[in-house]
């Protein structure tokens, strides 16, 4: 780094560190009614055949499948890097299941994206983790993957239209609300005179984002995004995708969608509540990556420490009550040695040189569970601060919530490397470590000056539900019965669910029985239940990983002394069969163009928490893609594919055989409903 660079980067850690608390009393408050933002006429005009909203992982693989069939492609990202959790959240530590990864039974771009971590850095493991069988850089994967765009443009004849540091604003819709046909999006750039994009963090700037106004330190250019000119006469001409991390375009279009906790139901027996809580959804998670140094380091103690210093603490199930261990969890850089020693994990002790991210449950995840300090705003709260208004779209989260994030993450370095408490362990373990520095500056892995993540990890966003269908009068949506292998004949399933509930849940765990057991009101304790996934007649795309909760927590502040997390919320922790990705789950209800991708579509709580991965959201982005790609080239819309469920249209099945060609798979080996033997599929 150039000793300009350094010296900026110095000044800003101190700004950042000098940051004071945020006041009670502003917490306290429900967020304020959005400023009117003043319409501007567009700078210009981008047609585009699909409109990618959000570059994250889903967004990214929605891309190089659109570039590959010969799509233009408009891509918008709030950040300035494709990628989203492997690259700008962070999170570059892939988490798979073991056979699906020993099989390399991943989507084609996922797959290519895995080779070419291995040819970088000459092995999968960079980083030699024990979290994950790969452990990375993330601006070294930023760089692949915007290669593998500009060779999937080439190779496929296709135009990527790339708009970084660019938000939706505003959705023009027809006459009949039915269709998209125009979105207005802010691109924003540092001011004259001003220091570069990521020099302060997301909180100081995301509300100005969204503003059509410039500001001292952003200016803005309104870009209005446009369907594709064409000739053919077909129902739209484009496809707008809502790849964003929190489900913005749900929100903004109003279609209908869930946040948070589920009602406890027969199709979600493990759910603690019996109403919807929009409130307590996953934590979120601002990454940073620190390195191990030979000497002690300078180590200042943020100003808003103390306030969280009562959460910070080592999960105790596993112990992790020892710094190699977490340090090595999450390793994303390892120095060489030859023939090292390995730890009880399995992976090299930590030395100097090498580079930890860190992403810790008691740490930096950022837990808010109330009405008071939620980050992704429900409806009702959209509705009452004024965002579903005209023009009155501000991204739909709470900027003090997402202050709070930033704070507690950098305060968790310093816990760190100067801490001596724990919240969670009755030892001692707890030391100061302090031969470490935060890694800072824009040539560091996060590529920001303050050495956060440029985005929050975010666990769970809007989810919609799916337009009616056969069996799912209410709009249609994958349950937890649809994947989970928890054990329901428990005696707390039994407890907790009414007869008829607890009789419901085992007639749809029956498998080929079914309807035998509903035509003979078969009592469950006599019902073999299936050892599969729901095989769905529309499946696009696959998935399978741990279903992993970090619940919210119960009060508020989530730093409160003493706070515990909400209880029940983990009731449903366990390993997943192999599933399918079925395609009503990204038809939204209501408009008829938009198509839902990444962790918005139809599904509960409890199958989000573990349909959250790198390669899910790459399998179900590159569907997202396909479909719209085949829809535009069919003269079709989504919604028409599946009208006719449980009977498999023609025009369906090809779609489907256009995914499997193209290497992206919709089922795993094997799959059939006759086939139970799922044992060896595991997770770890």
């Amino acid at each position: 780094m150039s000793k300009s660079l350094q010296n900026l980067a110095s000044t800003v850690r101190i700004f950042i560190f000098a940051i004071g608390s945020i006041s009670l009393a502003a917490a306290l408050t429900d967020q304020a009614i959005a400023q009117p933002s003043t319409p501007k006429a567009p700078d210009r005009s981008e047609e585009c055949e699909i409109l990618i909203v959000g570059g994250g992982v889903a967004g990214t693989a929605t891309a190089y499948e659109g570039l590959l069939a010969g799509r233009t492609v408009c891509m918008t990202e709030i950040t300035d890097w494709v990628g989203g959790q492997i690259t700008a959240q962070g999170t570059s530590a892939l988490d798979e299941a073991k056979k699906q990864r020993n099989l390399w039974f991943f989507p084609q771009g996922y797959t290519e994206f895995r080779k070419r971590i291995e040819q970088n850095y000459g092995k999968l493991n960079a980083g030699d983790c024990w979290v994950s069988v790969s452990c990375f850089i993330p601006n070294t994967a930023q760089q692949i993957l915007v290669g593998m765009l500009q060779e999937a443009a080439q190779k496929g004849n296709g135009k990527l239209k790339w708009f970084p540091n660019t938000v939706i604003k505003k959705l023009e819709m027809s006459p009949d609300g039915k269709l998209i046909d125009g979105a207005i999006a802010i691109q924003h750039s540092p001011a004259p005179n001003t220091p570069p994009l990521n020099t302060e963090t997301l909180s100081s700037i995301i509300e100005d984002a969204y503003r059509y106004e410039n500001s001292s330190r952003l200016n803005k250019q309104i870009i209005r995004f446009i369907p594709l000119a064409s000739t053919e006469k077909r129902p739209t001409d484009w496809f707008v995708i809502d790849s964003t991390e929190t489900g913005e375009i749900i929100a903004l279009a109003d279609v209908p969608y869930r946040l948070g906790l589920d009602p406890r139901s027969h199709l979600n027996p493990s759910s603690p509540v019996t109403e919807n809580d929009p409130y307590c959804t996953q934590g979120f998670t601002y990454t940073f990556a620190m390195e191990q140094t030979a000497e002690a380091q300078p180590q200042q103690k943020p100003s808003f420490y103390d306030r969280y210093l009562p959460y910070y603490g080592s999960d105790p199930k596993p112990n992790l009550a020892n710094f190699d261990t977490i340090f090595t969890y999450r390793r994303i850089w390892s120095a060489a040695t030859e023939n090292p020693k390995k730890n009880a994990f399995g992976v090299s002790p930590m030395k100097a040189c090498d580079i930890s991210m860190q992403n810790w449950v008691w740490g930096n995840d950022y837990r808010p569970g109330t009405n008071k300090d939620n980050l992704i705003y429900s409806r009702e709260q959209l509705l009452r601060s004024g965002q579903l208004e005209p023009n009155g779209w501000m991204g739909g989260l709470r900027t003090e919530t997402l202050k709070s994030g930033e704070e507690i993450a950098l305060g968790f370095y310093y816990w760190l490397v100067a801490g001596t408490t724990d919240s969670q362990q009755k030892t001692d373990w707890k030391k100061p470590f302090p031969n470490h520095r935060l890694l800072t500056g824009f040539d560091s892995p996060m590529g920001t000056s303050h050495g956060l993540s440029k985005y929050p990890y975010i666990r769970e966003s809007r989810r919609i539900i799916g337009r009616p269908s056969y069996g799912y009068p209410e709009g249609f949506s994958m349950s937890e019965i649809d994947v989970s292998q928890v054990d329901f004949s428990t005696e707390t399933y039994r407890q907790n669910l009414s007869e008829q509930t607890y009789r419901s849940l085992w007639k749809a765990l029956a498998g080929v029985e079914s309807a035998s057991a509903i035509r003979n009101n078969t009592e469950p304790q006599k019902i073999s239940r299936r050892t599969r996934s729901t095989i769905y007649p529309d499946a696009i795309g696959i998935a399978q990983y741990y279903l992993d909760f970090h619940p919210c927590l119960s009060e508020y502040p989530v730093e409160k002394a003493g706070n515990t997390e909400r209880a029940g919320v983990r009731n449903g922790h366990g390993p997943a069969f192999p599933g399918q990705i079925p395609l009503r789950s990204l038809i939204p209800q209501k408009v008829d163009n938009l198509i839902v991708s990444g962790k918005n579509i139809a599904f509960s709580y409890i199958v989000a928490a573990g349909y959250r991965v790198h390669s899910y959201e790459w399998s179900v982005g590159a569907a997202a893609a396909t479909t719209a790609s085949f829809a535009l080239s069919e003269g079709m819309l989504p919604y028409q594919l599946v009208e006719d469920l449980p009977r498999v249209s023609p025009k369906l099945l090809q779609l489907q055989q256009m995914l499997v060609k193209n290497n992206n798979a919709i089922a795993f080996p094997d799959t059939s409903i006759f086939n139970l033997n799922w044992s060896d599929w595991k997770i770890w």
